[in-house]
């Protein structure tokens, strides 16, 4: 099982940008997929997840209504839309499986992907 996300860098407070998670060694029908980040100084939280079936999502109250997260079954990629981007977004995103359902723990990690939003 392996995740790896990319899609991160700088942009300036409101715009968007869309993070992308390419899985490998199994197909998103099996597990849930999370993203997850971490700010300087701060835990890391769980900001969305879909599930491994009906596509049903899940988000944070800081993220709901700005992020948008999706799959695409034969890509075997899972995406994060950011829009209206704010200096508190700013963290190191992750993605994860989470098992058969979106728990909000994590369990097979990613590499982190770095987003800095700027005023």
């Amino acid at each position: 099982v392996q995740l790896q996300a990319s899609g991160g860098g700088l942009v300036q407070s409101g715009r968007s940008l869309r993070l992308s998670c390419a899985a490998s060694g199994f197909t998103l029908d099996l597990y849930a997929i999370g993203w997850f980040r971490q700010a300087p100084g701060k835990e890391r939280e769980g900001v969305a997840c879909i599930s491994r079936t009906d596509g049903s999502t899940y988000y944070s109250d800081s993220v709901k209504g700005r992020f948008t997260i999706s799959k695409d079954n034969a890509k075997n990629t899972v995406y994060l839309q950011m829009n209206s981007l704010k200096l508190e977004d700013t963290a190191v995103y992750y993605c994860a499986t989470e098992g058969y359902y979106c728990s909000g723990y994590g369990r097979n990690w990613g590499q982190g992907t770095l987003v800095t939003v700027s005023s």
